[in-house]
Formats: C-alpha cells, structure tokens, sequence
C-alpha cells in the first residue's frame, strides 16, 4: 500500500520497533508506549490493560485523519465518532465454531466484546474471500454491501525449490526422515482445523501407499486458542499403523517452508473453515497441489490446483490422498495448474484493493 500510495499520505501507529518496510517517505511513524505489545496480550485467553488501550486511542485523536484502518480486529481500539473506519475480519470462525476456538468461556466473551464493537462503529469491513464474506453476514449479521472482498499474497520465497539438496535439507531441520514420499499439513493445530478427521483418513489408505509419510507443520502451543495437539499426538503414537509415519515439525521458517511444499505430493487442509487459506496459496506457488475442505475458502483460492473433499467425511479424505499417491497423470496436471493458479494472488492486487475500499470510506474515491 506505500508503494502504490497514489499521493496518499499515512501515519503508522505501532508499539514495538518499526520493520524496514515501515519506512517510506509518504509514512509517519507514531510510536505508542504500551505496557505489552498487541501481538502477546491480543489472543483468546489474554486482553490489552485500559492503559495500553487508551494510549492507542489518544496517539489516534491526536491526528487529523481522513479513515483509520486496522489490518486485523485483533488489534481493534475505539477512536472519535468523526474518523471514519475500515476494519479487516479475516473470517467469523470464532463466531460459527466457538467451542472449537476457545478454550474457556472467558476467552470467548472478550473475543465477542471486542468483535461486536468493532463492527459497530465500523465504516466500512474488508474480508479476504468470499467465502468469509458469507459465513461473517451467516454468523456475525453484517450486511453483504458493508463488506468488500479483497485477497492475499505470499512472500517472494515461496515458488519451487528444485534443488534436492534445499528440500533434503528442510526435512532433516523438520525432523521428517528423508525417505518416502510427503503429505503435509500447514496451520494452527486446533479443533477445528479437523486434523483429527485427516489422521483417521490418512489411516485409512496407509497400508495401500507405504511409502507415504505425513507431517504437521505449526506451532502447537496454539497461541491462547484452544489446541488439541496432546490428543492428536497421543492417537498418532499409539495407532499401529500410524506410528513412525506421522510427523509434527513444530514451527518451520519460510524457505525451508518452500522447501518442504516443493518436496510434498501434496498440502492437506481439512478445516470446516478458513477465511483465506495462505498456506494454499503457499503451497501452490510452489507448484504443489492442495487437497481442500469443501467448506471455507479454500477451494475458492486454488481453483481446478486440488481436490477437495468433504471435511466431515475421513473415508473421502483419504482417498483423495490416495488418489494423488497413484495418479501420476492427475497429480502431473494439477502441479501445472498450480503455478499457474497462483499468479493470480498478489500483495500488489491485495493492496490495490485495499485502498479502493479505504479511498470510499474516505470519502475520496
């Protein structure tokens, strides 16, 4: 959005030490004193002091803006009734699978406090698919024409690595051994993601493929949502045909990350719901196919790239698994789909349209 700034002008509140993609002529820098950053006291089971809140609130009305934005609810604070705002809901996961999402009631009732005013005294909504758009007017109640739909991008590392080496590489730092073939799995470790459903699956078509192997890539800590990563852990180790075929990597950075989705036969994502689905995207600008939950937004985002599957049914799960195992050809056509498929997501696009809804908000459009 700097980049393309079209003679807009920006202030940058932040509370921690600016990144260098921060600094850019037409961006103002608001450094805001905060007892805790957003980052470690905006997640399910922790809140921001009033302090902290309101410091925000102050740097903001300290400014002559014409709309304010927050990338993302999570770091939502009320301004003046007189600034127009543009808030960014991801998704309404929270909202539709509540039980699956927070870990204890206390969570989920800061979570529908902060959410509900939010869209209150928004202007305007952006969601990143949609596919969010229908389940945030099914599940939060806004209207259709408040919200626009914008998309996402990836970083510049995620394309295919080739070099067997890199790839061997990146198994061994995951910890996957570096025989058989690679089924993964890239997110949140939680309820609703439905890992559970994709090991009963995985399971399923084990014996018939025995070369496959599946990893799990993401921190399990959960980052206060509610994680099941002890269960699925527990059930991967004691099921006979699971053990030793089943891997959890814990954080992977992104080159490795590249690596590893260009080494995979494929990405699974069986979630019942995903706003946007990066890893998808992730996945097939490295020329990976994506295996999707019809439900959600992941099939909208890779297109004719994957298979999906019904997220409640692990029979189907599997079989789409060994479908791609032993269908060179199906598994040849959809790698050629999936660079192809991925150029149409940019940060570029995502930006443009982004000021395109900040711009009417505003009033300058």
């Amino acid at each position: 959005m700097f980049a393309a700034s079209r003679a807009h002008r920006y202030y940058l509140f932040v509370d921690q030490s600016p990144e260098p993609e921060m600094i850019h002529a037409n961006v103002t820098l608001i450094e805001v004193n905060v007892g805790r950053s957003v980052t470690k006291s905006a997640v399910a089971h922790d809140h921001r002091s009033l302090r902290d809140v309101c410091a925000f609130s102050r740097a903001v009305a300290s400014k002559s803006l014409d709309v304010m934005f927050f990338p993302a609810v999570y770091s939502w604070f009320p301004v003046g009734w007189r600034v127009p705002t543009v808030v960014t809901l991801h998704d309404a996961i929270a909202e539709h699978f509540p039980r699956l999402v927070f870990a204890n009631w206390t969570g989920r009732l800061l979570w529908s406090l902060k959410m509900r005013l939010a869209c209150q005294r928004a202007t305007g909504i952006i969601t990143v698919s949609n596919a969010a758009k229908r389940e945030i007017v099914d599940y939060i109640g806004l209207k259709p024409e408040q919200i626009d739909v914008i998309c996402e991008g990836v970083d510049p590392c995620f394309h295919p690595v080739t070099v067997d080496e890199l790839r061997a590489t990146a198994r061994r730092g995951a910890g996957i051994p570096p025989d058989g073939r690679l089924v993964l799995y890239v997110g949140g470790i939680a309820p609703h993601k439905n890992l559970a459903n994709l090991l009963t699956g995985f399971a399923e078509i084990a014996s018939g493929v025995p070369d496959l192997r599946l990893a799990f890539v993401g921190d399990p800590g959960g980052e206060g949502f509610y994680s099941n990563y002890q269960d699925l852990l527990a059930r991967a180790e004691s099921h006979a045909v699971l053990r030793g075929r089943v891997h959890f990597t814990g954080f992977v950075a992104d080159d490795d990350l590249a690596a590893l989705y260009s080494d995979a036969l494929a990405l699974v994502l069986p979630s019942f719901s995903e706003g946007f689905g990066l890893p998808a995207l992730e996945a097939i600008s490295c020329g990976t196919p994506v295996l999707a939950s019809r439900s959600g937004a992941v099939a909208e985002v890779i297109g004719a790239a994957g298979l999906t599957f019904d997220p409640h049914n692990s029979s189907e799960i599997g079989q789409q698994i060994w479908r791609l195992a032993n269908e060179p050809t199906t598994l040849s056509t959809l790698r050629l789909r999936a660079v192809e498929r991925a150029r149409d997501y940019t940060w570029s696009k995502a930006a443009e349209l982004t000021l395109r809804s900040l711009e009417r908000c505003a009033g300058t459009s």
